[in-house]
Formats: structure tokens, sequence, C-alpha cells
């Protein structure tokens, strides 16, 4: 996944086709000269309808296209014959994408299948023909329905990366890192803030062949679930995630503060991010002596009570695979209890 070309947000705009026109015809034909109605339906217009892709990854196909138009319905014939529906357009996204109605905003589906469709904008119901007025009273009806016209709005979609571990931490806290060393992903990886200013998603090889996503969010600086720095814009990735992986380095200057500040962006974001597992990372462990290591894990045993840690070195990679298999526990028990 590359910074430049994933997109997470985009506004649209759609227009659904029109109905088509009734038909007012009369039968004539050579021995019928003066025969009844027999106008056929106008054809319903297009609808604009969002469709849930597993093989997509990002918005960015609709950053440049904005506008989408359906198909008009057909006119009715002859012979009662109803006209042709209008195409309709299937507008591709990935999974994870919330819809909202930008005009009320209101929200309307989030599609988390592969072939979920949600329509947008409904075609206009095609005309009804003079065949349907033709009554004891009225025999030749030379009126038809016009087709209802199509719907028209602007439609805000979000999308919300679908990982099963997020990691989460301040800018520098080794994320990039440790996403580079556990999976294919090939972040960017720099000493300064707000390297990552898009999520990456990488996938980690488990033992027997096993697989899970792990998802490197853009870091958190305290005030972001008040749209400070980056703020709203990486939050709402971290919702999908089922297990949170809150890295911090070794070095910091106090580990459990930074973990409060950390958790309390979270639960003032969102607090149901708080019934989510949670795993606290100690990043850059080579540092640290064995020595200093007993140390602070003696502290660390006092403030952390109840809430599993572990040490790790992305860079020397060591207690990668210790890491691998607390998370992997973790996930499924949560899959168990749900």
């Amino acid at each position: 996944m590359t910074e430049g070309n994933f997109t997470d947000y985009v506004k649209i705009h759609v227009k659904s086709g029109k109905g088509g026109q009734g038909s007012a015809h009369l039968r004539r034909e050579k021995y019928i000269p003066k025969g009844g109605p027999d106008g056929g339906d106008g054809g319903r217009g297009g609808h604009i309808i969002l469709q849930a892709n597993e093989n997509m990854w990002t918005l960015h196909h609709l950053k440049f296209k904005r506008h989408y138009s359906a198909g008009h319905g057909a006119s009715g014939g002859k012979q009662t014959s109803t006209g042709a529906d209008g195409d309709d357009v299937y507008i591709q996204v990935p999974l994870g994408t919330l819809v909202k109605n930008t005009d009320t905003d209101e929200t309307l589906k989030e599609l988390m299948e592969h072939g979920d469709e949600l329509i947008i904008a409904k075609g206009g119901k095609g005309g009804r023909g003079n065949d349907h007025f033709k009554s004891s009273t009225n025999q030749t009806p030379r009126y038809a329905q016009p087709g209802m016209d199509g719907e028209e709005g602007n439609f805000t979609l979000e999308m919300k990366v679908l990982a099963d571990v997020g990691l989460v931490g301040f800018p520098n806290a080794g994320k990039s890192t440790l996403l580079s060393v556990v999976t294919a992903a090939k972040p960017k990886i720099a000493n300064y803030e707000f390297t990552t200013l898009k999520p990456n998603l990488g996938i980690v090889e488990y033992r027997d062949h096993r697989t899970f996503v792990m998802a490197d969010i853009p870091g958190i600086i305290e005030g972001a679930a008040e749209g400070k720095g980056l703020g709203h814009y990486f939050l709402r990735h971290i919702e999908r995630n089922s297990t949170l992986l809150f890295l911090i380095p070794a070095d910091a200057d106090d580990i459990k503060n930074q973990y409060e500040i950390l958790l309390d962006e979270l639960r003032r974001y969102n607090p149901e991010l708080l019934d989510k597992k949670r795993l606290v990372a100690i990043s850059k462990s080579d540092m640290l002596d064995d020595e200093l290591k007993a140390e602070m894990k003696a502290l660390l045993d006092k403030e952390f009570k109840g809430i599993p840690y572990l040490f790790f070195s992305a860079v020397a990679q060591t207690g990668l695979m210790e890491l691998k298999d607390k998370l992997w526990s973790m996930m499924n028990e949560q899959s168990v209890q749900e």
C-alpha cells in the first residue's frame, strides 16, 4: 500500500435515470382500422448502486470522478410492449465503507461483506401506457403517463480500515518499523513526527501458514480526539480493529503515563474502543541491558496490573514471535467470546 494513492474519504454527486414515457398508441392493423389502446409502459430509470468489493482497499478511484449519472428508461411501445430499463451504474467501494447522505448527515449503511449493495439513488418509475386507462366509458384514451424523475443527491463515503490488529502510539514509537519487520509492507520510516500520514496494512505470517492483518495507524498526539494534529483522520480506522497494540518506546520518560494519554484519547473519541482487547508492547528494548529491563519489569508489574505487556525490538528482531503468539491468542479469545 503506497501513501500517495490511499484515499479514505470522498464526496460524490449522483443522479439516477428518469423513467420512460408511457405510450398512447392505438392499435392499427390492416383489418382493424380502429383498434383500442395498446400503448406499453415506459422503462424504469437506472439506479446508482454502491457495491462492496473485497479486492479494493482505497477510495482513490473516486477521487477524480465524483459525478455519476444513470441511464434513462426507454419509452413504451405498441402492442403493450414495455420500454427498456435505463442502465444501472455500479460504484465499487472497499469493505468497511460507511455511506452518509451529505445533505441530511444521515448514516445510511456500512458495507462490510463482499457483494453488499446499497441503492443510493433509485431510478424514476416508467409512466403507464394508455392501455391502463381504458374503461367502459373511455374506450380509447389518447393519453399516457410521463416517466417520473430520478433522484439526485450528494453522498459522503468514509472508509474504515479492516484489520485484526491496530497499532496505537505516539509518533516515532516504532509502529512503521514493526510493520516492516513482521509483514511484507514497506511503510515510510524516518525520525520525525507524522512520517505515516495514511494507514498502512500488512499481512503477518504466523505459525502453520496462518495469517492476520496488522494496520499501522498515524501516530496519536494529545488532543487528537478533538481533531488536533491528524485527529479524526486516523481515529476512525481504529474502530474496525479487533485488538489494539499499544506501542511505547523503552526510552519514554514515563511508560504508564504515555499509555494513559493514549487510552484517554481513545476514550474521548469513542468509549466503546476501550472494550477491545489491549496489549502494551515496549518497543526498542534492545536499548535496555538485562539489569535495566529487570528494574523496568518490576515497576511495570505494579503499574500495569491486569494489563498484558511485553518487550520487543523490531531492529534486533527479538521478542517478535512472543508478540505474534500473544496477539494470536488474544484474537482467538475474542472470537470465542463473540
